[in-house]
């Protein structure tokens, strides 16, 4: 998924879920940050202090993305949660390993994810973990049916493209692999893109897309993103109402049907190529008052001047240098960026560490 759900769809959802608009916005913020936050290791302090943060992302065309490390802890616990064939703890789906950490929507993993979020609800990062999580949540309908690992699993063709809404992210990946990449008609496109939906471009993502393609066993799949896409808010709705009472069994409606009926007409409406062009028109619905909750005027910044890493630390970098050096505030530790740092630690850590497992998933 891209900044029009992540952030846009987000924000709605926490509003309609009963959130005010100062925590419907941190919920929002962070769900977005997730893949912005590329940066990773020391920061450094003029009074002596550090902290040490971890990225939740790398771009697309990033080597690091072929590094097998960086995709157990990026792609696996962020972007690709492993689905375990959507199967209960202690069991197993059929074949290799690997089907065991292909993506699939709403699994038991994606639940335990969500109701670990909401146990730990009271720490000072709650909110912003929540955003997290609600990051990954929504990623497994997106994601599903592929891996945050390279892997032939990733392997499709035959991809239903007439209208070629990638046709630009092609002469990057010539650029990228040079004579070596070859996307002629039949060829398996993930042989070039073997990690995650790298193969399937930005299909995955695109709200409004309904799509077809032939994976790696040779079952023919459809999508139709703006139905998957429709449950995923509902989905991520119930899951902030259950935060919001601190139970995570508790029995919750979910979206209202005026909200759900209007956020799947925009998902399924507005057509733009580009997320950030969509994201705009999401804003302007919020803004608007098309919703439940009263209009507000909503943004979002990643870095430079408005960004929570600019308030916070003073920067209008992109890309930080080990050598940096930035002035200490008490305000630091309270701070929303390092906040949000603070839980995507916590976050990958029970991932990894105390979920995963028990399905008998080991990964970094």
């Amino acid at each position: 998924m891209q900044i029009d759900f992540h952030h846009g769809v987000t924000y709605t959802v926490a509003r309609v879920a009963g959130f005010a608009h100062r925590d419907a916005e941190t919920v929002a913020y962070c769900a977005q940050y997730v893949d912005d936050a590329t940066n990773a290791g020391a920061i450094r302090f003029d009074n002596g202090a550090m902290y040490s943060r971890i990225s939740s992302a790398h771009k697309m065309l990033d080597y690091r993305n072929f590094e097998k490390l960086a995709n157990h802890f990026v792609w696996i616990p962020f972007h690709f949660l492993p689905g375990n064939g959507g199967m209960e703890p202690g069991e197993n789906p059929d074949g290799s390993f690997v089907e065991k950490i292909i993506c699939r929507p709403n699994s038991y993993v994606a639940q335990d994810m969500v109701r670990t979020c909401i146990e730990d609800r009271n720490t000072l990062y709650g909110l912003h973990r929540l955003g997290i999580t609600m990051h990954v949540y929504a990623d497994t309908w997106a994601h599903q049916g592929f891996a945050g690992v390279v892997h032939n699993v990733n392997n499709i063709r035959a991809l239903d493209d007439n209208d070629r809404p990638d046709a630009g992210f092609w002469g990057k990946l010539k650029d990228f692999f040079g004579d070596s990449f070859d996307e002629s008609a039949g060829k398996f496109v993930g042989d070039s893109l073997p990690l995650g939906h790298g193969a399937a471009l930005s299909y995955p993502d695109r709200p409004y897309l309904k799509w077809n393609y032939e994976d790696s066993h040779g079952n023919i799949v459809r999508r139709d993103n703006t139905k998957d896409f429709s449950e995923a808010a509902n989905e991520m709705c119930k899951a902030m109402q259950r935060y919001r009472v601190g139970n995570p069994g508790a029995n919750v409606p979910g979206l209202p049907v005026n909200d759900r009926d209007k956020i799947t007409n925009l998902l399924g409406s507005i057509k733009d190529e580009d997320g950030h062009d969509r994201h705009r028109k999401w804003l302007r619905a919020i803004s608007n008052g098309d919703f439940s909750f009263p209009p507000v005027k909503l943004e979002y910044k990643a870095k430079g001047v408005g960004s929570w890493k600019h308030q916070t630390l003073g920067t209008r970098k992109i890309i930080d240098k080990k050598s940096d050096i930035f002035p200490y505030a008490p305000s630091f530790l309270s701070s929303d960026w390092k906040l949000f740092h603070d839980a995507i630690q916590a976050h990958r850590l029970t991932v990894i560490r105390d979920i995963l497992p028990l399905y008998g998933i080991c990964a970094a």
